[in-house]
């Protein structure tokens, strides 16, 4: 199996792509997607410049949020973008009313990934799958156009590429950043064998990797935005990187990596991990 920096390696060495075929009829997609959260304050107007910059995954929480009033007011061209939604439901009916609910906030009759919303247990995933369960909605869905891609989304790395295994699922939505590692060897062999695209989320861990230790050596001064991004697309199985700025600001400071868009040299990937792992020992608390 491989190392985090023995995975990295096959990028840094070779090519670094922007751009990714995810399937499924799907146009491509930009590495570097958007998501929106409940508590931030990106505006529709913060999506429409993030996707004339190229961005064109993005992602929300099924919630009328930027993303919806984008799209919905047509400050953004619905053909040219991806639209994923992260949807809770559990049982058939459930999943019926939010895709129809999602299709209306988003004002389109497709979505192009849905994924199941925090699939953390075994008997979560056994009450998706079994008769009148949620799988029923989504696999009706994507058989009649309307849901292009069936994803989960999980904390529970081991478990969610156990349920990739089962071949009901087209995507893996996975926590990956520098201080949460273990996806090198949990998910990201699983989704290279299975051919399905693995879409990364919390890059910054919440913020935490570009603030400083009590652990850093003398003079270190934490990187910026973009090259947390730069680490979690270094992996080869990586498809998006999910951004989730609060507002405008941050948007633009994780953009500048579209400036410069190469992969991390090793002494840069070397400094990123090293960090990452001092995030980690020093955090009060980490799940």
């Amino acid at each position: 199996m491989k190392t985090q920096a023995e995975e990295a390696a096959t990028a840094i060495a070779g090519e670094f792509p922007r751009w990714v075929d995810l399937g499924h009829g799907c146009r491509p997609a930009l590495r570097l997607g958007l998501a929106t959260r409940g508590n931030t304050h990106l505006s529709p107007d913060g999506v429409a410049y993030a996707v004339e910059r190229g961005v064109n995954y993005l992602n929300s929480c099924g919630y009328d949020d930027a993303i919806a009033g984008a799209v919905r007011d047509r400050l953004i061209d619905r053909r040219q973008v991806m639209l994923a939604v992260q949807l809770g439901a559990r049982s058939a009916r459930g999943m019926r009313q939010q895709i129809e609910k999602s299709l209306g906030l988003l004002g389109t009759d497709t979505l192009d990934v849905v994924t199941l919303y925090y699939v953390e247990e075994e008997s979560e995933w056994k009450e998706i799958v079994q008769p009148g369960g949620a799988m029923e909605a989504l696999e009706e869905g994507r058989g009649n156009g309307r849901v292009r891609l069936i994803g989960l989304t999980s904390h529970q790395r081991k478990l969610a590429a156990r349920w990739a295994e089962s071949g009901k699922l087209d995507l893996l939505m996975i926590r990956y950043n520098a201080a949460h590692c273990g996806a090198e060897q949990d998910v990201f062999p699983v989704a290279e064998r299975l051919r399905i695209p693995v879409v990364a989320y919390t890059a910054q861990r919440w913020g935490a990797l570009k603030k400083r230790t009590p652990g850093d050596p003398k003079g270190f001064t934490p990187p910026h935005a973009r090259e947390w991004y730069r680490f979690a697309l270094a992996q080869a199985a990586v498809s998006v990187v999910l951004m989730a700025p609060a507002n405008r600001e941050q948007l633009e400071e994780n953009l500048q990596l579209l400036d410069d868009w190469r992969a991390p040299r090793p002494e840069e990937f070397a400094a990123l991990a090293s960090h990452g792992r001092r995030v980690r020992r020093h955090a009060g608390v980490f799940w």
